[in-house]
């Protein structure tokens, strides 16, 4: 119920209700102005409001690690609800009042609770479970987005909140999982590690391990935390600090490519404009919201099966193979979008090649891509990482909003060449780059990241014969010690 859900809501129910808005939209400037505005000036509007949605998302992003050090992971959680309620009363009420403007505060405010929900809610579960299964804890955190989305979807169809009459109840919807985590998260403990390493409570740590893993001998698990805590030897790390180390600088890499970039890959636009894709694919306007309700289905049933293969298969094998199978469908999906016009059959075609589209993104990148940034960084770096993977996933997804109908209207189906080479791109940054995650503390991680960039700057100073020169040996033990 946590900041993933509301986030997958969030994505999903502003489609249904579009045309109706776009009609109070021109209803409400007729009656204040008294003339009719062009279709271009309510497409513009239009787009502000699902833009100003990943705005709030970078400001939520930008305070989520500092309030989680300062207030706990759990605390944070707890009154992000609240940001919620507020945006759910204020777009609620929006018809009532005759006011547009009500819907774009409203969906700051949600843009916000998301930023700042995706981001702790995503640590939380990182640090709140073992070591062997925390691969399949935290991508839940992925499953929730689609599940939300999926809801987002039933509940936006004609029969239930899709109507013209009820409409911004629709828009308000978000406050039901808002409430329900508000009144039970209370009752769960806070964050072990973060008790541990940033507040160094032993006893609160163990109590919160008993409580979340069972009334068991966790010394083990705690002296892996005391180990952490003396390695770091240094409050969290600033945003500028982490960004100047070049210990760290592959992790930031990977950041750039589980945020900005898997937001540049296709699949959001495949949600937040599912209505103009699949009316492009030739599929009648009548099945639109259920072919819709199909993708959100798919991707929550092959997160799920994700959930099984992340810890036998690993997070690096399933990324790559996703995003090269997911550049392949974008590729494919060109040439069918340019050849339905000629083949009565193609539109049907278009319809299963998005269906395998989502269907491999749910394999590999839908997981891997959230889980990733809370594995790769230690405690005092993690908070700071997740601002800069915040900011980068919701500026990507502000930049798709802002472009991605123009580019439709430019360029129609050959938009997707440039996500089936993002996706190339992808595919070839993470073989080189990523380090596998699988089954290894933080501690581990971190120094595989450090051995790989050894041993990618001794291979740069090998000469011929294979021999380490002196200076690269002396780089190597001087790191080491």
């Amino acid at each position: 119920m946590g900041g993933t859900l509301q986030h997958g809501l969030n994505i999903s129910l502003i489609n249904a209700p579009s045309i109706y808005i776009k009609y109070f939209i021109n209803e409400t400037l007729l009656e204040r102005h008294g003339s009719v505005m062009e279709e271009q000036l309510i497409k513009v509007i239009w787009t502000v409001i699902i833009s100003i949605y990943p705005v709030g998302g970078v400001l939520g992003s930008f305070i989520a690690g500092h309030l989680s050090v300062r207030f706990g992971r759990k605390n944070c959680l707890i009154f992000n609800n609240i940001v919620a309620i507020v945006a759910a009363l204020i777009v609620g009420f929006s018809r009532m009042a005759k006011s547009f403007e009500m819907i774009l505060v409203g969906r700051f405010l949600y843009g916000v609770n998301a930023g700042n929900g995706m981001n702790i809610h995503c640590m939380y579960l990182m640090e709140c479970s073992p070591k062997k299964l925390r691969g399949l804890v935290t991508i839940t955190t992925a499953t929730f987005i689609s599940l939300g989305k999926c809801l987002g979807q039933i509940v936006g169809l004609r029969e239930i909140l899709g109507s013209e009459s009820v409409w911004p109840l629709l828009l308000a919807f978000n406050a039901v999982p808002a409430l329900i985590q508000l009144v039970i998260l209370p009752w769960f403990p806070e964050s072990p590690r973060y008790l541990m390493i940033d507040k160094g409570n032993r006893a609160l740590s163990m109590n919160a391990l008993q409580r979340l893993w069972g009334k068991h001998d966790f010394h083990q698990e705690l002296e892996e935390m005391q180990a952490e805590r003396s390695a770091i030897k240094e409050r969290s790390r600033s945003m500028w600090e982490l960004c100047r180390d070049p210990s760290v600088r592959n992790q930031l890499v990977i950041v750039i490519m589980m945020s900005f970039l898997m937001q540049l890959s296709g699949i959001n636009a495949i949600y937040s404009y599912a209505f103009e894709i699949f009316s492009a694919a030739g599929i009648g306007e009548q099945t639109i919201p259920y072919v819709s309700i199909g993708t959100g289905l798919i991707e929550t049933l092959t997160l799920l099966i994700c959930g099984y293969f992340i810890e036998h298969t690993g997070r690096k094998p399933l990324f790559c193979r996703g995003l090269g199978f997911m550049s392949l469908w974008l590729g494919l999906l060109t040439v069918t979008f340019s050849l339905q016009h000629l083949v009565s059959w193609m539109p049907y075609c278009s319809l299963v090649i998005i269906f395998a589209y989502v269907l491999s993104y749910g394999f590999g990148p839908g997981g891997v891509a959230l889980m990733l940034p809370t594995e790769i960084f230690l405690q005092c770096d993690r908070p700071s990482g997740y601002i800069i993977n915040g900011f980068l996933n919701w500026f990507g997804l502000l930049l798709l909003a802002l472009i991605f109908s123009f580019m439709v209207d430019g360029l129609g189906y050959l938009c997707f060449l440039i996500f089936s080479g993002i996706c190339v791109m992808l595919t070839l940054l993470s073989y080189f780059i990523l380090v596998e995650t699988k089954g290894k503390t933080t501690i581990e991680i971190s120094e595989e990241f450090k051995n790989k960039k050894l041993f990618q700057k001794a291979m740069l100073h090998t000469p011929p014969n294979g021999a380490l020169p002196q200076s690269t040996v002396e780089i190597i033990m001087s790191t080491a010690f």
